[in-house]
Parts: C-alpha cells; sequence; structure tokens
C-alpha cells in the first residue's frame, strides 16, 4: 500500500477545509482548461487545480522517468498507457511536493502562479478519450426491481443473472463530463394497450446511479486477465449517470438490449480517483449465492465503502435528495467484471470505460434509478419544495456525489456529476 499517500496525518500547505473531497490524500487526475486557454492534464487539492504539465515543464518530476508532453495532452489516455508504477510514483511525488512543511515549491511564488489555480479559474474536460464503454447489470438488488416490474416477481432474475457479470456495449461516443446539458431524446414507443408504436419525446426518462471504472492498456487478443491481477489494469473510478429512456428502451431492447434508450447521454464525473487513493476503504463484496465458474472466483476484499447519494433539483428550487446508496452493494465487483469481460480473449485498452450497473441497496430508499424509487410511477418521490417526480422533468438537474469515510482515515470524495435536462433539441431557425 502506499503509505506515502494515504497517511491520515499528512498536511497540505494549501487552504483546504476539513470536508473536502480533495485531501492531499487523494491526489485525483483529470484534464482542463487553464485561464490561459491551455489544456493540460491536471490534479486537484482543496478547491486547487494543479497543471501536471507546468509541474513536469518546471522540473519537479526530474527524478521519474516521463515523457516531456506526458501531462500536456487532452486525455489521460497516454498517461494511463504506462502503468501502475508511473501512477504511484507521480501521486507519490506531487503528495510530497504539497506537504506542508515542503517549501520546494511552496516559496517559489512565480511557480505557484504558473501551477495552482482556483477551481473556478478553470474548465474541466472529458478526463479520457473513450474507445470502448460497457456497462455492466451487477447489482442484484436492481435487477430484482426491474424484473420484478417488467416480469414474473417469482422469476425476477434470468437463470444467468448469478453466473456472470450480465452487460452490454454501450456507446462512447455521447458520454459527456458534468456540467454538460442533455436534451430530452425521441424514439419510437408503444402506449398502454396499444398494438402500433409512435414516435415523441421520452415520458419516462430516468438516471442510473452508476459509477465506472477505467482500465489501462491490459492484455493482446486472445489473452484473459485472471480474476486476482484484475486491479493491475484498473487505473482509477468515477460517478457514473448512465441515463435511460425507459419507454423506449423498453419498446426496442428485445431481441438485442438497450439502443436509443440508452445512447443518447451519460454523464461522468471529471476527476478520476484512483484505486491506491481508496485502498484504506477497501471492503468485502457479497459472498456469491451460487458456486461460480473458477475464473470468477476470487480471494481477499475486491470492493470499496463508497457513499453514493443522488439529488433533484427543479429549476430555482432546492435540490432533493432522493436516494442514498452505497458502491458495495454491488453483487458482481469490478475484478470479476473485467476476468469475465476478457475470458474470451477481448483485448481492453487505456481509457476504456467499464460502466457498474445501476447500484441498488435494499431498502427502498437506496435505489438506484427513478424507475425504481417510483415503483414506474405509481408512487411518485415526493420534493422539498412540495412538488414530486415520477421521472424526470424537463429543467431539473440531477447530481450525483459519492465518498469515502470512516473513523482513522481521511474522507476521499469524486465530486460530484451534475447534468440538466433540455427539452427536445430543436434546430435554429435560419
Amino acid at each position: 500500500m502506499p503509505s506515502k499517500t494515504n497517511d491520515p496525518k499528512r498536511k497540505t500547505w494549501l487552504e483546504t477545509s476539513a470536508d473536502t473531497d480533495f485531501p492531499i490524500q487523494n491526489i485525483p487526475f483529470g484534464v482542463f482548461l487553464t485561464r490561459d486557454d491551455i489544456i493540460t492534464i491536471g490534479t486537484r487539492i482543496g478547491d486547487f487545480a494543479i497543471d501536471l504539465g507546468a509541474l513536469h515543464q518546471l522540473g519537479y518530476f526530474s527524478e521519474i522517468p516521463l515523457t516531456d508532453d506526458i501531462f500536456l495532452q487532452d486525455s489521460l489516455n497516454d498517461f494511463i498507457a504506462d502503468g501502475r508504477k508511473t501512477w504511484r510514483a507521480v501521486r507519490n511525488r506531487i503528495s510530497v511536493i504539497f506537504e506542508a512543511d515542503n517549501a520546494e515549491l511552496r516559496d517559489q511564488k512565480d511557480h505557484c502562479e504558473r501551477v495552482i489555480f482556483a477551481m473556478d479559474e478553470v474548465e474541466m474536460q472529458l478526463p479520457v478519450q473513450i474507445g470502448d464503454y460497457t456497462d455492466f447489470y451487477s447489482s442484484k438488488e436492481h435487477a430484482i426491481n426491474v424484473g420484478s416490474l417488467y416480469r414474473d416477481p417469482q422469476n425476477a432474475l434470468l437463470p444467468n443473472w448469478m453466473h456472470l457479470p450480465v452487460a452490454y456495449h454501450g456507446r462512447s461516443s455521447s458520454i459527456i463530463p458534468s456540467g454538460i446539458s442533455v436534451h430530452r431524446p425521441q424514439g419510437q414507443k408503444l402506449p398502454n394497450g396499444a398494438t402500433e408504436p409512435i414516435f415523441g419525446p421520452s415520458r419516462q426518462l430516468d438516471f442510473e446511479l452508476e459509477m465506472a471504472f477505467i482500465t489501462t492498456d491490459a492484455n493482446e487478443l486472445g489473452q484473459p486477465i485472471p480474476v486476482d491481477q484484475a486491479e493491475e489494469y484498473i487505473f482509477g473510478l468515477v460517478l457514473f449517470n448512465d441515463w435511460s429512456a425507459r419507454d423506449i428502451q423498453r419498446w426496442e431492447y428485445a431481441p438485442l438490449g438497450p439502443f436509443l434508450g440508452k445512447n443518447f447521454a451519460s454523464s461522468v464525473s471529471c476527476w478520476i480517483v484512483t484505486l491506491d487513493a481508496l485502498e484504506p476503504f477497501r471492503t468485502a463484496s457479497p459472498k456469491p449465492e451460487k458456486e461460480l465458474l473458477p475464473y470468477l472466483q476470487y480471494s481477499g476484499k475486491k470492493t470499496f465503502d463508497i457513499n453514493l447519494e443522488v439529488s433533484i433539483k427543479p429549476e430555482n428550487k432546492e435540490e432533493t435528495v432522493v436516494t442514498n446508496s452505497n458502491f458495495k452493494h454491488l453483487y458482481w465487483n469490478m475484478s470479476q467484471q473485467l476476468a469475465h469481460h476478457t475470458v474470451n480473449g477481448c483485448p481492453v485498452n487505456s481509457g476504456d470505460m467499464m460502466g457498474s450497473g445501476t447500484i441498488s441497496g435494499s431498502a427502498p430508499k437506496s435505489f438506484g434509478s427513478m424507475l425504481e424509487l417510483s415503483w414506474k410511477g405509481s408512487k411518485p418521490v415526493k420534493l422539498n419544495d412540495g412538488g414530486d417526480r415520477k421521472f424526470i422533468e424537463d429543467k431539473d438537474t440531477v447530481i450525483m456525489r459519492g465518498y469515502c469515510e470512516k473513523p482513522g482515515a481521511v474522507r476521499i470524495g469524486f465530486g460530484e456529476v451534475k447534468t440538466k435536462i433540455l427539452p427536445v433539441f430543436k434546430p435554429k431557425k435560419k
């Protein structure tokens, strides 16, 4: 374990609040546009963005074998491809540079002006160029809820679900960073009682509370990744809102699965939090209820205790927290997901994204979608302003947050992924 970065006693010379998501123990990675319109790879401490490109140019990483342009790019893909040894060396070095009693950078005022930005001075970007995106279906509670709503509750789980991490290949071109608004999607729908579809805006627009992990170059074509080696190829995690148009999806999904009901947008948080930063919060996954095939059997603790919440904020009104869940609820963990993804020899690359699937707990207030929270619209969710929601309406903003917290460790967070829903797109009149 990289004790240098995880030491809860470690302090920074930058001013940070006690409850920040980004203490010096976190050191996530992201991409941002500076006030000088320069795009760079960086990290974050408190409410400060750190320009790693400038830090590297000034010689602060001279003892680490890095290419000159490793941080002067518009994505983290090449840095991620350098592997865990490089990620750890860079994080450890950043931790030293910004440690409270280290004057190396602190007393170089001209260097600080080039390297350190207030968060309101930068514009966050998508952190990786996502070549491929896979979305899993790994929460047993969510799968049972959806199966109960659309099929016989006695047979909510399909026969394969307890034997493998179910997934589908999603669309990477519509994955967007936090802060980018999304237009309500349109498509074919089959109204209740009808035999022929109609076309129009989705009336059952929904969020899906997920997380996603980012991979590095891992294997060659034909080479599976063993389950107990999978974490060596996982760079880190982000919050993930995998938007769904339930009415469009319900009509189209048989026999090949999601298409237009899912590919219109997925929103991610902008800072990738590494597995090393999450190490103090490692915990056990749910125990398998059926004996697994050998390639899915693992040893040790393979997941993390990450608190998750979702809020809905109508325009010009206060937000309402509608659910609280936890990443540890997932029946199938990341190592199993990656092992299954590659057991047939499928190669994964630097910057590939793997969505966890909707994360629901067993209690109704821990369900990870409006489909479940409102039980397909039959139980509207009450909002703080007196209104309610069955699904997401135009001009609503959905905010997802995630953080780890326990006695003896420093809080580690992901910030938020925040997205406003706009009406159906209409071309501007010429």
